[in-house]
């Protein structure tokens, strides 16, 4: 290939994730374990690929020509179920309550702890699962948290300007109080990146204990008030338009929805208005979009 030529294709892993069959990253591990083949052979980590070329990915081939519209899954994830897809312990997952989809997987946009509730998005798009968590997309978190110990001023101005963790500096955005009494007091965060348990780590590294933790928001989406602890709403064209803007992404511009697939949002929709009996109380969402607040935990 001369210099300044392009190559043709794609990268094997960013049409793997396109395709919705996981995360790029969750693609490039596949392809370095070898579970790929590209026209027989096994595929190789960067190795590029047009429609014409024959992929596999552990053994069933890909009909990237079949490739469904996006569609993204809003889920308020209750505490006691994991992020994982399987767990050897038996306990509940996220993915137990969704959808099914015809082809691909969902895609989950970052992870919630154990025992952390609120807000979980699922897509099937891997390009937009991977821009929603990449640090450059610079997309802003919103905790509500309950903190049992004594929290001043101080406290806060150290946690904005920046605390020493084990993998390095990390500090809230914003952090406003939201009621309380004693030593149990209430605050809303905002976190920027999605590290591991970042929130919880932060207040702990004042001396204080998280004795409960949801989120509330992630960038311009909030959990609305008619989603019930447990359940999930997919969202509009529309919305996932707004949200590709808010990834980085240009609109996608999507076919308008067929009339069974309208009558399946409206179902849906229907469902989460039906009475439940004893609801338990949560706190709901955060506050709104005017303040400047809203990772992974």
């Amino acid at each position: 290939m001369s210099e300044g030529t392009v190559p043709a294709g794609e990268k094997l892993q960013k049409v793997l994730a396109r395709a919705g069959q996981g995360s790029r990253r969750e693609m490039e591990r596949a392809i370095e374990a070898g579970r790929v083949t590209v026209n027989g052979q096994v595929a190789k980590l960067g190795e590029r690929v047009t429609d014409e070329d024959r992929i596999e990915l552990d053994g069933k081939r890909l009909a990237l020509q079949e490739e469904e519209r996006c569609r993204v899954i809003l889920y308020n994830k209750p505490v006691g179920e994991i992020c994982s897809r399987h767990d050897p312990e038996g306990r509940p997952t996220v993915y137990d309550r969704l959808p099914r989809l015809r082809s691909g997987r969902w895609i989950s946009v970052g992870r919630l702890d154990f025992n952390t509730s609120g807000l979980l998005l699922f897509t099937n798009s891997g390009e937009l699962a991977h821009r929603l968590m990449h640090p450059s997309s610079v997309i802003d978190r919103e905790y509500l948290v309950r903190i049992q110990g004594q929290v001043d001023d101080e406290m806060k101005e150290r946690l904005l300007t920046g605390v020493l963790l084990d993998d390095g500096v990390a500090r809230f955005t914003d952090i406003v109080e939201s009621g309380g009494e004693g030593n149990n007091r209430w605050f809303y965060c905002v976190v920027m990146e999605g590290r591991n348990r970042e929130v919880r780590r932060l207040w702990e590294s004042q001396g204080v204990r998280v004795s409960r933790l949801k989120r509330v928001r992630y960038g311009n989406v909030f959990i609305p008030s008619q989603v019930r602890v447990g359940q999930w709403i997919e969202m509009e064209p529309s919305d996932i338009d707004d949200l590709c803007v808010t990834a980085g992404l240009p609109k996608l511009g999507q076919r308008p929805l067929t009339q069974a697939e309208k009558q399946s949002l409206q179902r849906q929709r229907r469902k989460l208005r039906k009475p439940r009996a004893a609801p338990r109380r949560h706190p709901q969402q955060g506050r709104g979009g005017n303040g400047k607040p809203g990772g992974r935990d």
